[in-house]
């Protein structure tokens, strides 16, 4: 494993030196989608489109989507290059949950560059509830968002984390992840998924209700294996940035890469190449432009 890493590493670098001597190409205009204004995907999109711009003169414009099925739909009808997903990348890839339907079923997707960063995904949840623990949600209201498998997937494998399954939980329907953190502010639903850095989550901070992430240890062994039956991509991360988050006050809770930035196999390999080369070689450019973008 650790000589996987060092000659990825090595190759990274060898590309990312080389691209300075070397011309980057990319399109005139690049168009990507992400999850709605304000999410962490989004911010990041928006800041690696900023160095492109900068660096390449290439416009880069980001659609964003309130759920996963409305983010690949415009890559699979040709009107986007790439998309800033998150663990729904996975399961369109697999054909499963909403992309189990005879119009989708598996896609052809491919990776070209994730982020881990300092930040986790998980339930936020309304301070003003009195939840402090995963255990605590028995009863109180989560989110569910209509076609984003990822979101929901997500808040299942957390609940099971403290032992609840769907029936100990009353679930509301929201139509995006916009609407379904507007929920939060309203007082309409209790807890969401969203990474600890997203706008929405600090918007929910600073408002009366407040907004903290309950742990989930990695000590504790039967919580994850709860999890790992809903969500088995997830896996243990120390936290160290985001809402009620420092490096010096860290939380333990579940993470896996976000975003995701992918692709449909039909693409031209020199535009997913040139792409490719200017999130390498121009990272210096970006990393500091959104929270999490560092993680790329």
């Amino acid at each position: 494993m650790a000589r996987h890493a060092f000659v990825l590493g090595a190759a990274f670098a060898a590309l990312a030196s080389g691209a300075a001597a070397q011309s980057i190409k990319l399109p005139d205009t690049l168009t990507v989608t992400a999850y709605d204004t304000g999410s962490s995907g989004f911010n990041i999109a928006v800041a690696v489109g900023k160095a492109m711009k900068d660096k390449h003169g290439t416009d880069t414009r980001v659609l964003p989507a309130g759920n996963d099925v409305a983010r690949l739909a415009p890559l699979r009808g040709g009107r986007a290059q790439a998309s800033y997903m998150g663990i729904g990348v996975y399961f369109a890839q697999e054909g499963v949950f909403e992309f189990a339907a005879k119009d989708w079923g598996p896609q052809p997707l491919r990776l070209i560059v994730a982020s881990s960063d300092c930040n986790a995904i998980s339930l936020g949840v309304a301070k003003d509830t009195g939840v402090r623990q995963v255990k605590d949600l028995k009863g109180k209201r989560v989110g569910m968002v209509v076609g984003s498998p990822a979101l929901n997937q997500n808040a299942f494998a957390v609940l099971a984390f403290g032992g609840l399954e769907r029936g100990d939980v009353k679930l509301v329907e929201f139509s995006s992840y916009g609407a379904m953190w507007k929920g939060i502010l309203n007082n309409e639903v209790d807890a969401a998924i969203a990474s600890t850095i997203s706008g929405q989550a600090k918007e929910a901070e600073a408002s009366p209700r407040g907004l903290l992430y309950p742990p989930t240890p990695a000590a504790d062994q039967a919580g994850w294996t709860r999890m790992h039956k809903y969500g088995p991509y997830y896996a243990p991360h120390k936290a160290t940035c985001g809402v009620g988050i420092t490096a010096a006050t860290p939380v333990e809770l579940p993470n896996y890469p976000y975003p995701i930035l992918m692709a449909y196999d039909a693409q031209p390999a020199d535009v997913v190449y040139g792409i490719t080369r200017s999130m390498i070689a121009d990272y210096a450019a970006y990393k500091d432009g959104a929270p999490g973008a560092a993680g790329l």
